[in-house]
């Protein structure tokens, strides 16, 4: 029987409906204004911070509708803003500088929807708001490390072909190696040159035995540009790692970086995660010095004190660094046989030589692991940026007991959240430079709201006219298409609610106005195909089957060219360019299932099988 659907299909129709509706319900309720607290270093909240949150409320009188600890974070809900902002400058009175307290909205749908995995869209900077970063890169620190690596490379090169030296140290942008007779030097400047064809080896100064090694101009902003493009690759890795949707990450100038959240969640854990400057250092431990002596003053040449995170004894290491942090490529968290939190690195294939070279010929011997952490200190220096000092502190020492390979673990880390934290930020790459958030702003709600009542205002006027439009031109058919073109929206919600990834932007709002339209193109097209039927002489029913059929080519011809244009645009453009390709591809597939399958399954409920005389199209 012509027009008529099985059961299932009648039954499946629906539950895509009826999920479409489900899922798109969260975000009718809105979002209260709320404080999101964690603590540093990523270590626990616990019950007595939440006490004291709410006795600082209560004593101040400041309303608030709940305050719990989730995920590790407390979260405060406020009725509005100005609770908010207020029980923020009490939050951090309270709690002091070991917490973050950041301002967010969070969703507040009910308790079932969120059971069901609903929750609702995600809003893109120009509609929710949101945090623009701007960071700059400490060059010097960079440059500084370059040399620092090119002493350690010289060091293990001339070892190893038994060339011995007298002093090797910093010179400029390069290194000073001075040996002790003619013969050596010589030898040495043919080694240093194959080795290092990129440095200049200047031998002017053989007089007295020293070869120079400098790096060109073209080197040194070779190892800028590294730096900078390295510190935007990692930056990327981090905001990965936070599962913030469509981030901008872009440089600005030649030392600068520009990180725009979107939607962003955890406020509070992005400012830690992005800002933070954290990497290792491996170093060999000086055995024959006294701690207690060095702790006076006492430090023995080419040894440095430092202090132990947990105990806070002190720990005397040799200058000379093994290996860094930029040779790490993985690293996660877990827990050793006594249930100790510890993290597992594994090192690139550089890094691996190195630390097998060096364990091969000190088993038996204590080696330190050093965690690095720039933080600036507010002082400006010559050129006008921002001065940073370097926090190092032992996170353990453990004796070497065979030799090293790529892979081995650290240990002696205070709890599990520390150990997750420590793996993210090298998981996600050691930066090459100390960054500093020189600039945050934040893109409040209202200007977001009034971006969102402009959007919404364009997308129902468009759907108004075309409602009108499809009414008074198609009549009973009309509002079939009607019908379909709200269900069109509220599928579309529902979809961008429930992908994780997808976030609603201003040029998506445009991507759905564009929907609406193509969504009754389609439409158009079936049902002219329908009047051409039954001018021809075919009988109502015929024409409803021959105009769905013979329109469906053109329909489909038309949607995949524009669903791989929405493709490419994703592949290649950046945030809003990528906002607009996400829509246009959803609303693309919404509209054909609810052009066609939808509007076919009304019609065929209405009017298949029936005997009808006349259609009202």
């Amino acid at each position: 029987m012509l027009n008529k659907y099985p059961l299932w299909k009648y039954l499946l129709v629906l539950f895509v409906v009826t999920a479409g509706f489900l899922y798109a319900l969260p975000n009718i309720y809105g979002e209260d204004p709320a404080l999101q607290i964690s603590a540093t270093r990523g270590g626990d909240v616990t019950v007595s911070q939440l006490d004291q949150i709410k006795s600082a409320l209560d004593q101040d009188q400041v309303e608030y509708l709940s305050a719990s600890i989730e995920n590790n974070q407390i979260q405060v809900r406020f009725k509005n803003t100005d609770a908010q902002l207020e029980a923020r400058d009490l939050a951090m009175q309270a709690l002091g500088s070991d917490f973050i307290v950041a301002l967010n909205l969070m969703p507040a749908q009910p308790q079932w929807l969120e059971d069901v995995g609903g929750s609702p869209m995600k809003l893109g900077l120009d509609l929710r708001g949101g945090v623009h970063f701007l960071m700059e890169v400490d060059m010097s620190v960079a440059m500084q490390k370059k040399q620092e690596e090119m002493l350690e490379d010289f060091r293990i090169e001339l070892r190893e072909e038994r060339i011995r030296y007298r002093r090797l140290q910093n010179y400029g942008n390069g290194v000073k190696v001075s040996f002790q007779d003619a013969e050596t030097t010589e030898k040495a400047i043919e080694l240093l040159s194959d080795t290092f064809p990129e440095l200049m080896i200047d031998t002017a100064t053989n007089d007295d035995n020293t070869v120079t090694a400098i790096m060109s101009e073209a080197r040194i902003k070779e190892v800028k540009e590294y730096a900078l493009q390295q510190n935007i690759t990692i930056i990327r890795n981090r905001v990965n790692q936070l599962g913030v949707a469509e981030p901008l990450v872009m440089r600005q100038g030649a030392d600068r970086i520009v990180v725009e959240l979107p939607g962003v969640q955890d406020t509070a854990r992005a400012k830690e995660i992005l800002g933070a400057t954290a990497t290792l250092e491996f170093r060999k431990v000086d055995e024959d010095a006294d701690p207690a002596s060095a702790a006076a003053g006492r430090v023995p040449p080419g040894s440095e004190l430092y202090y132990d995170r947990r105990t806070g004894r002190p720990v005397v290491l040799k200058e000379s660094v093994i290996l860094t942090g930029n040779h790490i490529t993985d690293a996660n968290s877990s827990f050793d046989e006594y249930q100790r939190p510890q993290v597992n690195i594994d090192l690139d294939s550089q890094g691996g030589n190195k630390m097998s070279h060096f364990t091969k010929d000190n088993i038996g011997k204590p080696m330190a692991t050093l965690f690095v952490e720039y933080k600036p200190t507010g002082r400006k220096k010559p050129d006008g940026s921002v001065e940073f000092e370097a926090i190092k502190e032992v996170i353990n020492v453990a004796t070497i007991q065979a030799r090293l390979a790529r892979s081995f673990r650290i240990t002696g880390i205070d709890s599990a959240a520390e150990a997750q934290n420590l793996a993210l930020l090298l998981r996600a790459g050691a930066l090459i430079a100390p960054i500093q958030i020189v600039e945050e702003r934040t893109v409040g709600p209202s200007l977001g709201q009034e971006n969102i009542d402009l959007g919404m205002t364009a997308i129902l006027w468009g759907f108004c006219l075309v409602l009108a439009f499809m009414v008074m031109y198609y009549r009973g058919f009309g509002i079939v298409a009607n019908i379909a073109l709200a269900t069109n929206l509220v599928l579309i919600m529902g979809v961008m609610s429930l992908i994780p990834g997808a976030t609603l932007t201003l040029p998506g709002m445009a991507g759905i106005v564009l929907t609406v339209g193509m969504a009754v193109d389609a439409n158009v097209l079936i049902f002219e195909r329908i009047r051409e039927e039954i001018s021809d002489g075919r009988g109502p029913q015929q024409s409803i089957h021959q105009g769905y059929d013979s329109a469906f080519s053109t329909i489909a011809d038309a949607n995949i060219t524009t669903f791989i244009a929405a493709i490419i645009l994703f592949a290649v453009g950046s945030g809003p360019v990528k906002g607009f390709a996400v829509t246009l591809a959803i609303g693309i597939i919404t509209s054909m299932f609810t052009a066609i399958v939808v509007t076919r399954a009304i019609v065929n409920l209405a009017v298949g099988g029936k005997k009808v005389k006349k259609l009202s199209i």
